[in-house]
């Protein structure tokens, strides 16, 4: 059965954790490992989950708690279990675990890869907002990227797209605006 459990930087999976969130997110897509590490034993918005089945080492996902929504930060699975069917079971576990609105981006579409992922995501229930979004920067003076935000557990998120924007921008990113 599939898991979500809650990581502190001191327990014995944490660095598979780490690992897979190295090899799946380039450095400016993620924060630096200092402040990622003071994210997971700090912060009480962030959660960083070691997703599990039985025995078997799947995933990591990580979810900020924000008052009206839910905002997932990185999800990956492990290179040995992709395409056996995890990315939608993940999906449903947190659909159950996080009730009400969740947040995510993407990628916009402009290749069949982020085509996929969008897809992929609005078969598990998510809608697309192509609102104009920009990710800020994880590190110092590094690049920010243009995406979109998606969603589930909500018809829109039109009228709220500008208080998520800066709540996320805000306590994720720590910035005002880009």
């Amino acid at each position: 059965m599939l898991q979500f459990t809650p990581l502190q930087t001191t327990d014995k999976d944490y660095s598979f954790v780490e690992n897979l969130l190295h090899e799946s997110f380039p450095e400016a897509e993620r924060r630096d490992d200092v402040a990622q590490r003071d994210n997971v034993d700090n912060c009480a918005a962030f959660t960083c989950y070691l997703i599990s089945d039985d025995e078997l080492l799947v995933g990591l996902i990580t979810v900020w708690k924000f008052a009206g929504f839910s905002y997932v930060e990185h999800l990956a699975t492990s290179p040995s279990v992709r395409n056996k069917g995890y990315g939608r079971k993940i999906m449903e576990v947190l659909q159950q675990q996080f009730p009400g609105v969740i947040i995510l981006e993407v990628e916009k579409p402009v290749d069949e890869w982020s085509r996929r992922r969008i897809g992929f995501y609005q078969r598990c229930g998510f809608s697309l907002c192509e609102k104009e979004y920009v990710q800020p920067s994880y590190r110092k003076g590094g690049e920010t990227l243009p995406i979109f935000l998606m969603y589930a557990g909500t018809e829109t998120i039109d009228k709220e797209f500008e208080s998520i924007r800066d709540e996320i921008y805000r306590k994720v990113y720590g910035v005002e605006s880009v």
